[in-house]
């Protein structure tokens, strides 16, 4: 007699920030579902979030829109198997019955790390704990989040001892024989340029790049996807300090065809982030041949692998150093080290991130009468 299937609730409600790179991650998880799901295993995958963006997805999954009323009414999700909160941070799915299974996705504790004010600590340690209390597995986006985890566990109380996993995320490659339209950045494409992509936060360190300005010939251009307004005036000081109003070029609300354009066009992607969970945009230089410049922290090293170029510390000279140095040996060994770079990038396939949870999703399945209480190791 054929198993009974599993109902499964993914909520992708942080699609709402539509310029973040989180939620091209979630974005790529309900597609690569979508084209994997063929198991018999699990009958029904109902994604849940904002109507809109889930919409414009076109999976063949059926959508539950995100009311804000759900953080306090949760019988909702009391129909589904399994219940996948894909955010540490959410506001939802905080309950669970005594039958149901949950999976969390775990980004990053960041905020154990930063300068922040106690109340925001306290704030954000709260919603993590609310979710991951009755996880039966976490999942961790990277060896070092895991780590960190594993690390700060006396922070957390369990239900039951949950499983912990990792699954790195993954990305819908772009074709990398077109010629992108810049569109209103077009003029970048008569300069070189060294590229950041993401939010303008101190942990993401770009002050370190401005500074590196007076010493290269490159122009710097930052991708925006949102900002810390007071970093962000720190870095218009400096740029003023150093007289570099006409070589940095701030670029807001860039979709995605402007963002591969400006990537086909740089000369290097510079990531000198100090606290980073994953890191999509130097998998998404790499699969373009982008030579990439990486702290060497937190889970940036676990992205890079031995094709990616380091920074060993942050000081100006050093980091100029280092950048010089790579691009010289770039510049002289281009085919074999771009080859090295795109092979790198597919071994974060969406796909790969999809059947993973997949796998996950029916492991729930395939052992109804498994009690989850695996030691945290």
């Amino acid at each position: 007699m054929k198993k009974k299937g599993t109902r499964v609730l993914v909520d992708l409600e942080r699609l709402r920030y539509s310029n973040s790179g989180i939620a091209n991650v979630f974005k790529n998880l309900a597609i690569g579902l979508s084209e994997l799901m063929t198991n018999d295993h699990i009958n029904t995958i109902d994604l849940y979030g904002p109507s809109t963006p889930l919409e414009n997805l076109n999976t063949k999954f059926s959508l539950i829109k995100r009311e804000s009323y759900h953080k306090f009414v949760p019988f909702y999700s009391f129909n589904y198997d399994v219940l996948h909160t894909s955010h540490q941070l959410s506001s939802y799915f905080h309950f669970k019955r005594f039958c149901q299974k949950k999976i969390v996705t775990l980004h990053d504790l960041n905020f154990l790390h930063e300068n922040i004010s106690e109340k925001k600590y306290k704030k954000e340690l709260n919603k993590v704990r609310k979710n991951i209390k009755n996880a039966n597995i976490i999942v961790c986006i990277s060896e070092f989040v895991k780590r960190d985890f594993l690390e700060n566990k006396k922070l957390f109380t369990f239900d039951k001892t949950p499983e912990v996993r990792v699954v790195y995320n993954g990305i819908l490659f772009p074709k990398t024989d077109v010629d992108y339209n810049l569109g209103e950045f077009s003029f970048l494409k008569k300069k070189k340029y060294i590229l950041n992509i993401g939010v303008l936060f101190a942990k993401k360190n770009q002050l370190a790049l401005v500074k590196m300005l007076p010493f290269i010939e490159e122009d710097l251009v930052f991708v925006v996807s949102g900002e810390n307004q007071f970093y962000a005036k720190e870095i218009q000081t400096e740029i003023l300090r150093l007289n570099l109003v006409d070589r940095v070029h701030f670029c807001y609300h860039v979709s995605d065809e402007q963002k591969w354009g400006l990537i086909q066009n740089s000369r290097a992607m510079c990531h000198p982030s100090t606290a980073e969970g994953f890191g999509i945009p130097p998998i998404e230089a790499m699969c373009f041949g982008k030579p990439v410049f990486l702290s060497n922290l937190t889970s940036l090293p676990e992205i890079g692998g031995d094709v990616a170029f380091y920074f060993d510390c942050f000081e100006t000279d050093s980091m100029v150093a280092t950048y010089k140095k790579g691009m010289e040996l770039f510049d002289n060994n281009t085919e074999e080290i771009t080859k090295q770079l795109v092979s790198r990038s597919k071994q974060f396939s969406y796909k790969f991130m999809a059947k993973s949870y997949l796998a996950i999703y029916n492991s729930f399945l395939e052992n109804r009468d498994y009690v989850f209480g695996g030691k945290l190791t």
